[in-house]
C-alpha cells in the first residue's frame, strides 16, 4: 500500500514539507517516539518457539546494518522525535560494537531512555561496560526457572549463567530490570507463582508474554498458546490482591501485589489488544522499517542509506512508512501477513 492509496477517516495525505520539523505520526493520530532497533539476527540460543535446532540461514554480514549506518538511523529517528530506544536482536550482546552503539546514543541529548533485550547469557562479563555506556534498563528473557526445562526450551544449559547475572544486577542495583516470560500451557504455566514471587522483594517487572506466531515449527498452534485472559484468570486464582498500577503501553495488564515491591504484567502480543496505544517503530538488522509487528513487508532503509540519500530523504521515507501503519495487528494480517521463521527476523 502506498500513501496515495490511503483514503477514509483521518487519512488526508501527509504533508511532507518541512520534514525537519516533523514528528512521526500516523493517520489514526498515534505518535511514535520509541525505536526498537535490531543490531543483529544471530543468537546463541535455539529456543524451540523461535528457530529450529540447527538454526536458520542468517543474512550475510554485508546485508546487515553497519555501525555507521546504525548511527545514522539513530540520529534520524531522534531528529524526528524518538526519545526512547531499545536494542534487540537476535542476541544484541553478540554484536561486538554494542557498547559503542549505546555510547553514541547516550550522547544525544534528547534521548531519555536506552534499553536492551537479551537472553542474559553474556551479561555477567559486560555489566560494568554496559553501565558505563549509559544503558538504563535490561529486559532478560527467562521462560523457566527450572534448569531441565530451560535446556528443553532453549536447547542450551545456561540458566545458571543467566540467573547469576540477574542477581548481580539486583545486588548492585545496576539497571532497571524486566523479566520476559513467554507463557505456554503445559510447559511453564505451573511456574506463574515462582515468577511472581521474584517481585516480592525485588523492584523488577515480571512480564508474561503471549506466544507469538513467529516460529518455523508453528508451536503456537500445538495447544501451548496461553491467552492473556487465561493468564490473568490463573493469577487471580492464586492471588487475591492484584492492584492495578501504571506500566508501558504494551503492558496491557499490570499489577503490584499487596506488600510486594515489584510489578507483574501481561503482554497480549498475539491477541493484540494493545495496538491502540502503539508508539513503536521497528527497524530490523537488515535495515527494514516495520510499521507493525505483523506487517508482511518492511520498507527498505538500507538501500537509500548505501545510495547516499540525504537525511531529509530518509526522514520522508520513515514518515510516509509510519503514516500508513495499519490500525492494528489484525488489519496488518489482512493485508497479507506472512509468518516469519523467527523473531530474529523482526527484532525481538
Amino acid at each position: 500500500m502506498r500513501l496515495s492509496e490511503i483514503k477514509g477517516k483521518g487519512s488526508s495525505i501527509v504533508n511532507l514539507n518541512n520534514v525537519e520539523e516533523r514528528s512521526i505520526t500516523d493517520r489514526f493520530g498515534r505518535t511514535f517516539n520509541y525505536l526498537r532497533l535490531a543490531v543483529n539476527e544471530i543468537c546463541n540460543l535455539r529456543c524451540i518457539y523461535c528457530m529450529p535446532e540447527e538454526g536458520l540461514k542468517f543474512k550475510e554480514k554485508h546485508k546487515i546494518l553497519r555501525k555507521n549506518e546504525i548511527f545514522k538511523l539513530i540520529r534520524i529517528a531522534t531528529d524526528l522525535g524518538v526519545n526512547k530506544i531499545r536494542f534487540t536482536g537476535g542476541e544484541p550482546l553478540l554484536r561486538k560494537e554494542i557498547v559503542e552503539i549505546i555510547n553514541f546514543t547516550k550522547e544525544i541529548k534528547t534521548v531519555k531512555s536506552i534499553n536492551l533485550t537479551t537472553n542474559g547469557i553474556l551479561l555477567s562479563n559486560m555489566l560494568n561496560e554496559l553501565k558505563s555506556s549509559g544503558l538504563c534498563g535490561i529486559n532478560i528473557s527467562i521462560d523457566t526457572l527450572n534448569p531441565e526445562k530451560y535446556k528443553t526450551i532453549s536447547r542450551r544449559d545456561s540458566l545458571d549463567q543467566v540467573l547469576d547475572s540477574f542477581h548481580q544486577i539486583i545486588n548492585q542495583n545496576l539497571f532497571k530490570i524486566k523479566i520476559n516470560v513467554v507463557a505456554m500451557k503445559n510447559f511453564n504455566d505451573d511456574e506463574l507463582v515462582d515468577f511472581v514471587e521474584l517481585t516480592k522483594y525485588n523492584d523488577i517487572t515480571v512480564r508474561f508474554i503471549e506466544l507469538m506466531p513467529f516460529d518455523s515449527h508453528q508451536i503456537w498452534k500445538t495447544g501451548k498458546f496461553y491467552k492473556a485472559g487465561e493468564i490473568l484468570s490463573d493469577l487471580k486464582l492464586k492471588y487475591n490482591h492484584l492492584n492495578k498500577v501504571q506500566g508501558s503501553s504494551t503492558e496491557y495488564h499490570i499489577f503490584r501485589l499487596k506488600g510486594y515491591v515489584g510489578k507483574v504484567a501481561i503482554i497480549p502480543s498475539y491477541t493484540r489488544s494493545l495496538c491502540g496505544k502503539c508508539n513503536r517503530i521497528r527497524i530490523t538488522a537488515d535495515g527494514n522499517l516495520l510499521n507493525c509487528l505483523y506487517s508482511q513487508n518492511g520498507i527498505n532503509l538500507l538501500s537509500p542509506i548505501r545510495n547516499n540519500f540525504s537525511n531529509s530523504e530518509i526522514k520522508k521515507i520513515i514518515i510516509e512508512g509510519m503514516y500508513i501503519k495499519p490500525q492494528n495487528g489484525w488489519e496488518a494480517h489482512k493485508e497479507g501477513f506472512e509468518y516469519k521463521s523467527s523473531m530474529t527476523q523482526i527484532g525481538g
